[in-house]
């Protein structure tokens, strides 16, 4: 049985595929780009209707939303491992997934949008520069939350780790010296040997993708 994975690694797909890696289960990667020609497609919509990326099958199981599969995947395949084997270590997880998504994912994708991926002459410093000041106060919260311990649950790395490590990835090219844990913790999970395959592909990813595409992924997600 092979989990397919649809999504090229520079979007949201590294997410799943990282938890893949982790888990080292056998999966199919399907490089699918977004747009017309590719997430939105007519014959891609009937997987996902909401036209975006990633999306999995699972045996004939189908999941879309990026910290929805990596749940599932870490729940299915590493219970009580990557996936916290406690009610109350299961909540914190989704506590530390959603609020990966509502405090600081779109902040962190703007200001790499505008201080590293799109061209120079592209680049809007003012909504860079506002982005930093939306996540500095969450990501405050989260140095503190690794400040006493190595992850986010305690002496073990879970999909909690994963999932808003992911989330910030593109972080790693911030300046952190004012959040030393939050840095530290970052660049440990990031460490990880999956974690490293996953970002492998996402750097390959990332430097093949023409700037029309990057220019397009700003208009989409209103960045």
């Amino acid at each position: 049985m092979t989990v397919r994975i649809y999504g090229v690694a520079r979007t949201r797909a590294f997410r799943a595929l990282w938890t893949a890696e982790e888990l080292g289960i056998a999966y199919e990667h399907v490089p699918i780009e977004i747009g017309d020609a590719g997430a939105r497609a007519p014959e891609f919509a009937s997987l996902n209707p909401n036209g975006r990326l990633p999306f999995i099958d699972d045996d004939g199981f189908g999941l879309f939303e990026s910290l929805a599969i990596t749940l599932y995947l870490a729940k299915k395949y590493s219970p009580g491992k990557l996936y916290p084997g406690t009610l109350e270590g299961e909540a914190k997880a989704w506590q530390w997934s959603f609020w990966a998504i509502a405090e600081v994912d779109r902040g962190v994708n703007i200001w790499s949008l505008h201080a590293v991926r799109l061209p120079p002459a592209e680049c809007d410093a003012a909504l860079r520069d506002e982005a930093l000041k939306v996540i500095a106060a969450p990501f405050k919260v989260l140095d503190a939350a690794v400040a006493q311990k190595p992850y986010l649950l305690g002496d073990d790395f879970t999909v909690a780790d994963l999932n808003v490590a992911a989330v910030i990835s593109r972080a790693v090219d911030m300046e952190l010296g004012a959040m030393p844990h939050l840095k530290a913790w970052l660049f440990r999970c990031l460490d990880r040997p999956a974690a490293r395959l996953a970002l492998a592909l996402k750097t390959k990813s990332d430097r093949e993708t023409p700037a029309d595409v990057t220019r397009r992924i700003a208009q989409i997600n209103r960045l």
